[in-house]
């Protein structure tokens, strides 16, 4: 009879299954097909003492992933929030947090914008941030070493993701937040004989009965093939307002005559950052289209 469990940390082609009496189960899928994420939760079948196969996945809720024409990775399932972690040092790449916004936006998962290291000064970094947050983006200031305690009650009731590139900070807020946490999963990694040869593992941890957090590998890239034009348009917050009253239905948004979206540049409702970022999601699904 399959077990129901929940994919706490994906290694690849495989995953620990935390099943619903605390037993965590080193688990494959049937096929070669791999679309599992942590987050998941599966029926999986009993293959050995703590070992076991795949056999479904329930619906998802939410689905965070990223795309270009050839393949797919999915980086979280069932999340309701994603924090997005940048840095005052090094400085931040101001295109991934955009497409991880868009990311967010296109798969209704609410989206909260970190800049850690603020003990770090960085002017630039500062404005960028009151930036995203007169989009309506919820934005917090940490400096995570000495102390995560603003971000707490973000947590309560919530499956989130932690985003960003690497050196950003994200594993010392998961250290900050479960200083047993690593130490704990690498020892359950080492029993069930998975992870050891992998540093792109995602990691599932509980905060409390009702929360759960996400790490992820950092991220240098982010595709997003898989967002077609409408729903990349209306992705851009600030976009949604002025979507349809264009002179042209098929308005690309970057030469037409009486296109609002450039009047709103021009004006300076849309920041120049943001209509090339998204300029260029839609150039590169359009260019994979037709490739």
């Amino acid at each position: 009879m399959p077990l129901e469990g929940l994919i706490v940390a994906a290694y690849g082609k495989r995953y620990n299954v935390e099943l619903l009496d605390g037993r965590v189960l080193s688990c494959v899928t049937r096929g070669k097909k791999v679309d599992n994420a942590a987050g998941d939760r599966v029926s999986v079948t009993l293959t050995a003492n703590h070992e076991g196969v795949i056999e479904k996945t329930a619906p998802r809720q939410t689905l965070l992933y990223r795309s270009n024409a050839f393949k797919s990775k999915i980086l979280a399932a069932n999340v309701t929030q994603i924090l997005i972690v940048l840095a005052t040092q090094p400085s931040f790449y101001e295109d991934l947090l955009n497409r991880c916004l868009v990311a967010a936006e296109a798969a209704g998962i609410r989206a909260v914008i970190i800049l850690n290291k603020c003990d770090l000064p960085n002017p630039q970094a500062m404005q960028k941030l009151h930036q995203y947050a007169a989009l309506g983006y919820l934005t917090i200031q940490l400096n995570a070493k000495d102390s995560v305690e603003s971000l707490k009650p973000l947590l309560t009731g919530h499956t989130s993701v932690l985003v960003g590139q690497s050196g950003m900070g994200k594993s010392t807020i998961i250290n900050s937040l479960l200083p047993e946490a690593r130490s704990k999963t690498q020892e359950i990694s080492a029993t069930l004989d998975s992870g050891k040869h992998t540093t792109t593992a995602t990691h599932l941890y509980h905060l409390d009965s009702q929360s759960a957090i996400i790490d992820s590998p950092g991220l240098q890239e982010f595709g997003l093939y898989h967002i077609n034009e409408a729903d990349l348009e209306y992705a851009f917050v600030e976009f949604r307002p002025l979507i349809g009253h264009c002179k042209f239905n098929n308005c690309t948004h970057t030469h037409e005559p009486e296109c609002v979206i450039l009047q709103g540049l021009a004006t300076g409702t849309i920041a120049p950052e943001r209509l090339q970022i998204f300029q260029q999601i839609r150039a590169e699904n359009t260019v994979q289209i037709y490739h």
